[in-house]
């Protein structure tokens, strides 16, 4: 039997246009999978912005009712470090024999992928990026980067 002259397989410019379009749909795809895994990111900085803060005003919360220890003075009643909310402190009054915790470990931070926090005493300044050490009033994450709506992720 006689074969034809039909081959099989893509032209050049087929090739070339199936390509093209592969290119434009990856070049639509990549950024939204950069705004979603920034997304998701920052709804993990706030909920562990929100795990902490709840740690230290229920510390806060229980140092005022005499709850907790002896406390230092010139900590009004907040903990002296995060890692005391890991570690805990011993209880007053009838809990004298247990140790209150607060935390089980403090939370990964999403954006800078530590467990480094930037903390603020109640004696700094609220916009402060530097510690002085007296107390744990407040935590913000050290990333230096902007949220979508321009606000740093460090004043969240």
């Amino acid at each position: 039997m006689p074969r034809g002259n039909s081959r099989s397989g893509l032209t050049l410019v087929e090739l070339i246009v199936a390509f093209t379009i592969l290119l434009i749909l990856t070049t639509m795809a990549v950024p939204l999978a950069r705004g979603n895994v920034r997304r998701v990111k920052e709804r993990q900085l706030r909920e562990a912005l929100h795990e902490m803060r709840a740690a230290i005003d229920k510390y806060k919360d229980m140092a005022d009712a005499g709850k907790l220890g002896i406390q230092k003075i010139d900590g009004f009643g907040y903990p002296e470090s995060l890692q005391a909310l890991v570690d805990g402190v011993k209880g007053s009054g009838q809990a004298i024999d247990t140790k209150l915790k607060f935390l089980r470990r403090i939370p990964l931070d999403p954006m800078t992928n530590t467990r480094e926090w930037g903390v603020r005493s109640m004696q700094d300044d609220p916009t402060s990026t530097s510690w002085g050490g007296q107390n744990v009033f407040d935590v913000y994450t050290k990333a230096s980067d902007k949220a979508a709506d321009g606000t740093p992720y460090s004043e969240w």
